[in-house]
């Protein structure tokens, strides 16, 4: 793994000639996704600024493009009509002012009129190399411009460390204020929420509290990505806790968790109904994050970034890592969140194919398990079965495990290498959407999500399914434009 100096991981792009190479070379690998957002150099991270505006979705991603490193980060653009093709539009905000000389860090965005605003983390470093988190504001306008407010909305709470980071943006109707929602460690080393209000989007903010969340008091040692939504007249409260171990995620310490209740505005206390639930348990997701103005009260839509912090992945070989979930449509049903594709996905479909050992890289699968039996299937196995990752299910305890040690390619192994899922209904169906290094599968119609990154070789190009299973696939066209554009 190639080590990378500070000065390399922070220089400047003056450019994008400086990257034409890296890319050239890049786009040749087979790991390439055709329909998941992906960098087109370097690293992507963190999913940012989703928001609906005037007919569009516009999506933002963090990236570093220099190579698989986190260092100094943009905000980079794509945009879509259906939530599935997306189209490069390049540098959407740049590390390029005194609030954020060191990276434009993760936030929202925040559609009103026609006006469409960036919410953003300015990370500011000193000549000592002294952290100050800041929370900025950017105006996007439709011509493209960027146009950043001259000074932040605010800089950090000293009561807090300066891990005071990705401001969500939202509008309470019954108090009629902006709130920002921002993932905060305190002294102690224990993950918090600050929230911030005002009466003016733009103005006047000022420090309302920390949220209240009883019952949740030390869970985890910092809180990434927080953000409140509300689905059905319930609210959901979705973070990522750091620097913790969770039960049934190995040796993982990030994690992206969400808990159902009722959210208090007045007096910033979040009233939870029973304890957390994963939002995905799969070995590579996290920072999950909302669109805003998505027009409906009864679901939301969200994506996140397949990967984990401080995680490595064999592209990194390659000078490029990162990808980002598909877009899932949530939805309250029977007080359980469920998570599907958005169903504009249908259409890359391109036709039905029988399975006959041999396995696509770029596919849908739909596996049904009329009885609810126990099965084991097994994905990108060897021509003789060997190997693979593999899918199995125990009806007695209704346990799905995932396990991908049998892969060639094995990364992150420290972390656990397999992952178990507990359904509370038998396991009857899965669909499974495969990329050329990702899988997102989805169980019973979305009651549970798996998301893992994989880097299937040549030989690896078949599959094994027990007799019970039924499957039926379909080869996927290409979503995702892979276009040069800085």
């Amino acid at each position: 793994m190639r080590e990378w100096t500070q000065e390399e991981r922070y220089r400047v792009l003056q450019d994008p000639s400086e990257i034409c190479g890296l890319y050239d070379s890049i786009r040749k690998s087979d790991y390439r996704q055709t329909y998941h957002i992906q960098p087109i150099t370097g690293l992507s991270s963190d999913p940012n600024g989703f928001v609906y505006h005037k007919g569009v979705w516009h999506l933002f991603y963090q990236w570093c493009p220099w190579g698989a490193v986190h260092g100094l980060k943009y905000w980079y653009h794509t945009v879509s009509t259906d939530l599935v093709h997306w189209e490069n539009h390049g540098v959407g905000i740049y590390p390029d002012s005194f609030y954020d000389n060191k990276g434009v860090h993760s936030g929202s965005g925040f559609s009103t009129g026609d006006n469409l605003y960036l919410f953003y983390t300015g990370n500011h470093r000193d000549e000592n190399w002294v952290r100050t988190p800041y929370t900025c504001v950017a105006e996007l306008k439709e011509s493209g411009e960027l146009i950043k407010a001259s000074e932040p909305l605010f800089g950090p709470h000293e009561n807090y460390t300066e891990h005071q980071r990705d401001p969500k943006v939202v509008y309470d109707e019954d108090t009629q204020k902006y709130y920002i929602l921002l993932g905060a460690q305190s002294k102690d080393l224990k993950g918090k929420v600050l929230i911030y209000s005002s009466d003016s989007l733009l103005e006047n903010w000022t420090f309302a509290g920390e949220l209240q969340v009883p019952g949740f008091e030390d869970l985890g040692g910092m809180w990434e990505c927080p953000s409140i939504e509300r689905i059905s007249g319930k609210d959901v409260l979705v973070f990522s806790p750091q620097y913790t171990t969770l039960p049934h995620r190995g040796k993982n310490t990030n994690h992206n968790v969400y808990l159902l209740g009722k959210m208090d505005y007045k007096n910033l206390t979040f009233t939870a109904e029973g304890t957390y639930h994963y939002l995905d348990y799969g070995f590579d997701f996290y920072a999950a994050q909302f669109a805003a103005n998505v027009k409906d009260s009864d679901k939301a839509v969200l994506t996140a970034w397949i990967g984990l912090p401080d995680n490595h992945y064999p592209s990194e070989a390659e000078d490029w890592e990162g990808s980002l979930t598909l877009p899932r449509e949530l939805r309250l049903v029977n007080n359980r969140l469920l998570q599907r594709p958005v169903p504009a996905l249908a259409s890359l479909r391109k036709k039905a194919v029988v399975l006959d050992k041999e396995l696509p890289r770029v596919c849908e699968i739909e596996v049904s398990n009329h009885q609810g039996q126990d099965f084991e299937l097994k994905l990108f196995t060897k021509k003789d079965g060997s190997g693979g990752f593999c899918i199995s299910y125990d009806s007695d305890t209704k346990v799905c495990t995932v396990d991908r040690s049998q892969m060639d390619q094995r990364f992150n192994t420290e972390l656990g290498e397999s992952l178990p899922v507990s359904l509370e209904d038998e396991l009857t169906k899965l669909t499974l959407y495969i990329d050329k290094n990702s899988i997102e599968i989805f169980m019973n119609d979305g009651q549970a999500t798996f998301t893992s990154h994989l880097y299937p070789t040549k030989q690896e190009a078949y599959y094994t399914a027990d007799s019970c299973l039924n499957l039926q696939a379909w080869l996927l066209k290409t979503a995702v434009t892979d276009d040069f554009v800085v």
